[in-house]
């Protein structure tokens, strides 16, 4: 039996590990040093905003007519992953940046909105929020209430109330999803883009959350907000579901993002763990040499790399300028939420009290993460999806796997 190795599928190419070193040395240098601060202020480091600007670190899947480098999930992940291994907060402004309106603008949106919003993204000049969910309408995004009504040939006034917008006290835009006039239930959902200093738009509070102080979400109302074609990212059609079918669609983006950002914060969390390991000592020996916390390490470790691991299949299958599948989309942003909240926890447990204060980041890593197992879907969410798929015969593809219910 041959020893040699097999080439790894998922290697990083050339491009892929400068980028990779680039948002590792950025995240060092610029983003590490004002995380704890912005915790403590719930103030969006704009240091560090800057430091990513300047760096290009915004322009990673914007393309290159809209001054972007056009690139794809691969690279929005890596990038994400090093800046969260620092700060989630942070690490939130590339994701809107990379999976959030400004993917689903470019994808679909008219010439008008991505010449508008797109450029000023790249240059890290623009954050454009996004605004789904209400009270009633969470995950059950399709009971939601913000409307359309009609307002001329082609025109519309948008009445409605979004409470967990991220980001939305300090964007320039947001992504609204909205029943257009007819719909019903999923049926006429669809998108629009509004400037917030549109007249009728107006934040009416910020949520004060456990973690991920300084990417707040925002309380936003919109009384009779005009709305024109120009406006328009996905337009609803009362009588089906598709544009609500698309809109889910690109949910897979984001939902890659939310695992990226927890593999790195799990990182981070897991890399301060074993530094305290070599710097702990009792009776002269580093707490690293006792075999109970080897074996947490061990545990951290395994939990993290399979969450690596889906999450680097999922981005992978979508190839360039697609979308993860939803199956195995489902699986990496279940495995990697559960994998940081046990990473992190793990990581205060072994720093014993010091974990739980404010003087070490671990603690501030776990609060960051849990607010992630809700964004972009529950856990029980994805559980739910996966566990269907999983009873109705489907599967992610393995070598030699054959469908059971296959004719």
């Amino acid at each position: 039996m041959s020893s040699a190795r097999g080439a790894d599928p998922y290697a990083e190419s050339e491009d892929q590990a400068a980028l990779r070193q680039l948002a590792r040395e950025v995240g060092y240098r610029a983003v590490a040093p004002l995380a704890r601060d912005a915790d403590l202020t719930g103030v969006l480091p704009t240091e560090a905003i800057t430091a990513l600007a300047k760096a290009d670190l915004f322009r990673v899947t914007i393309g290159e007519q809209w001054g972007g480098l056009g690139l794809g999930d691969v690279e929005a992940a890596i990038v994400l992953e090093e800046i969260a291994r620092h700060d989630v907060s942070t690490a939130i402004c590339c994701q809107l940046a990379f999976n959030g309106p400004s993917r689903g603008i470019e994808h679909l949106g008219g010439d008008a909105l991505k010449e508008r919003w797109l450029p000023r993204v790249a240059d890290g000049e623009a954050i454009v929020s996004i605004g789904i969910t209400e009270p009633d309408a969470g995950s059950a995004v399709q009971n939601m209430r913000s409307a359309l009504v009609d307002d001329g040939p082609g025109r519309f006034r948008l009445n409605g109330y979004k409470n967990y917008s991220t980001l939305g006290d300090v964007a320039q835009g947001i992504l609204v999803w909205c029943r257009w006039p007819g719909g019903k239930g999923a049926k006429g959902i669809g998108a629009v883009i509004v400037p917030m200093d549109r007249e009728g738009v107006a934040i009416t509070g910020r949520h004060h959350g456990m973690g991920i102080h300084a990417a707040t979400e925002a309380e936003v109302a919109f009384d009779g907000v005009a709305i024109g074609e120009e406006d328009i990212l996905v337009a609803g059609v009362p009588d089906t579901t598709e544009a609500f079918k698309v809109l889910l669609g690109h949910l897979n983006h984001e939902r890659c993002g939310n695992a990226a950002m927890c593999v790195g914060a799990a990182q981070g969390a897991l890399e301060h763990a074993v530094r305290y390991m070599h710097d702990r000592e009792v009776d002269g020996r580093p707490i690293g040499d006792l075999q109970g916390l080897r074996w947490k390490a061990a545990d951290m470790a395994v939990q993290l790399e399979g969450a690596r691991l889906l999450l680097t299949r999922a981005v992978h299958l979508a190839g360039p300028g697609g979308t993860p599948p939803p199956l195995e989309t489902a699986m990496a942003k279940a495995a990697a939420n559960l994998a940081a909240k046990f990473v992190c926890d793990e990581a205060i447990q072994i720093h014993g009290g010091y974990g739980y204060s404010h003087e070490y980041p671990v603690e501030r890593a776990y609060r960051d993460i849990r607010g992630l197992c809700f964004g972009a879907g529950t856990v029980e969410a994805q559980r739910n999806y996966i566990g269907g798929a999983v009873v109705a015969g489907r599967s992610t593809v393995s070598p030699g796997w054959v469908d059971p219910l296959a004719d």
